[in-house]
């Protein structure tokens, strides 16, 4: 309260202070309005000015140039060709004009300086014989438009005949006409500064106080104040503006309100749900695994179904299990065990409680610690480690490093066909699989033992197993979940293609420890 009352007698106290700062603003719009509009006016009209020298220009040269040409005899002589350049010239005005015929050169004016007005790149352009081309130059501090074209044989085939002719045409007048019509829109500049200061001065009066009322209130619900209100006064335009505000304030906190109960009640679900599958799910494990043990002496239709209830029993156990971690993320109740660890060696015992180790190159080298929960760091490495080897394509290596710049790295590679773009923005999503057409029969269906047959290995990258993660089909959260982990160490994981094929997931924490929001609260 204490904040709020003196923010509201704040404005009072700088009224003059706002004034002026409103008379500033509107004469610094009107001068940069004027500025522009000067300086667009200034390149329009040199633009049009220009752009018309320049076709005239052009027009003038190709049609003399056709008139002339249709008398010249090829191979020309240096007489003919000089009578050539002052006959082009004689009709343009006296322009001085430039004949060039393999090493024969002829300029309409003897006297005149032409090699530092005709560039290199104009006669480049002009002897690759694509039509006519101009380019604007300064020479001694004055500016010139020189036009060149080819000539080219009049027998329907366009041939270039070897000869280029160039036109000169001083611009001078052209730059005294645009600088004129600069001087004359700049002398506006002031009366139109004049007006906006006292237009400023009139709407300071009437619009500062609403103004400032309707700030203040929008500060507050941007702060999270969603009861913030306008108290509206009058009929007019910033009435209607309070009126507005009032109701998308008041709309505003309907939606917050039902959205936060909606998700709670969402959370509360998913969470209850899990918790009452969890007995059946555990009697019907029990029951499964014994009709697996007793699988083979059954008859083959019903070992493969003993088997297939179990698999798919098993896979349903690690979705609940993985829906109630999810839901912890997502109520923050997660909570980091972090002490400083070995993580070679929690990496070798994850892939050896997984029975991967002999399947999985190893670079990992000694004496690499951080301050991680190793019971989290094991969910990341096995969701990786595990999409690799059911997805990819061997060898499948797992590389450690330790940069120097307080973060550990962990990179998990395979050599299969990785994954498209699409699929590498969303393989972090929930329930996501890169190919989402794909239709998922019971594995142990499609073997006969619970193991998998065919699927390329970039058909089915998925979200990947769960926290109970064993290599086998995933949930569909595990990445989610490795992702989530990350995160709750301060870290994350990004996903790349491999230059020489395959994907690379990439492991990024601090090896310093990471204070979660949750353990700050307790």
């Amino acid at each position: 309260m204490v904040n709020r009352r003196s923010a509201r007698r704040g404005p009072r106290r700088f009224v003059g202070g706002l004034r002026v700062r409103l008379v500033a603003t509107f004469v610094l719009v009107a001068l940069a309005s004027a500025v522009t509009a000067t300086a667009l006016a200034y390149r329009d009209a040199r633009t049009a000015v220009l752009q018309r020298t320049q076709n005239t220009a052009v027009n003038d040269l190709r049609e003399r140039v056709a008139v002339v040409a249709a008398g010249l005899d090829l191979p020309p002589d240096q007489r003919s060709l000089s009578r050539f350049a002052a006959r082009v010239s004689e009709g343009l005005g006296a322009r001085i004009v430039v004949a060039r015929h393999q090493d024969l050169t002829a300029v309409s004016d003897a006297y005149a300086d032409t090699e530092g007005r005709i560039t290199a790149e104009l006669r480049a352009a002009v002897r690759a014989g694509e039509g006519a081309r101009f380019q604007r130059v300064e020479w001694r501090g004055e500016p010139y438009l020189v036009v060149g074209t080819p000539v080219t044989y009049a027998d329907g085939d366009r041939r270039a005949s070897g000869l280029e002719v160039f036109a000169i045409t001083d611009l001078r007048a052209e730059r005294d006409d645009t600088a004129a019509l600069l001087d004359s829109v700049q002398e506006g500049t002031v009366p139109v500064v004049a007006a906006a200061a006292l237009l400023a001065l009139l709407a300071a009066g009437t619009v500062l106080r609403p103004v400032r009322k309707l700030g203040r209130a929008t500060r507050e619900l941007a702060a999270g104040d969603l009861g913030s209100r306008v108290a509206v006064r009058g009929h007019d335009e910033l009435a209607d503006l309070a009126r507005t505000f009032n109701r998308t304030a008041d709309a505003l906190q309907s939606s917050d309100a039902e959205l936060r109960a909606q998700e709670a009640k969402a959370r509360r679900f998913v969470a209850d749900v899990s918790h009452e599958l969890r007995t059946p799910l555990a009697a019907m494990t029990m029951v499964a695994t014994v009709l697996e043990e007793d699988a083979d002496r059954l008859p083959a239709d019903a070992a493969r179904a003993a088997r297939t209830v179990g698999a798919e029993t098993a896979r349903l156990s690690r979705l609940v299990e993985d829906l109630m971690e999810i839901s912890r993320f997502d109520a923050g109740a997660v909570r980091l065990n972090a002490s400083e660890t070995d993580l070679a060696d929690t990496v070798r015992a994850s892939l050896a409680l997984r029975g991967w180790t002999d399947r999985v190159t190893l670079r990992l080298p000694e004496g690499v610690r951080a301050v991680v929960d190793r019971r989290r760091i094991d969910v990341i490495v096995a969701n990786l480690v595990g999409n690799a080897l059911k997805h990819g394509a061997p060898p499948v290596t797992v590389t450690l490093a330790a940069p120097e710049d307080g973060r550990v790295v962990l990179e998990v590679a395979d050599r299969g066909p990785g994954l498209p773009p699409e699929a590498r923005q969303r393989v972090f999503d929930r329930f996501y699989k890169a190919d989402e057409a794909r239709t998922r029969a019971p594995a142990a269906v499609r073997d006969g033992r619970g193991g998998e047959q065919g699927g390329g290995p970039a058909a089915g990258w998925e979200a990947g197993p769960g926290a109970g993660l064993d290599g086998g089909q995933g949930s569909g959260l595990g990445m989610a979940i490795a992702l989530e982990n990350a995160r709750l160490h301060g870290g994350t994981i990004e996903v790349a293609p491999r230059p020489d094929g395959g994907a690379l997931f990439t492991l990024v924490l601090p090896s310093a420890p990471h204070r979660t929001d949750e353990e700050g609260d307790r």
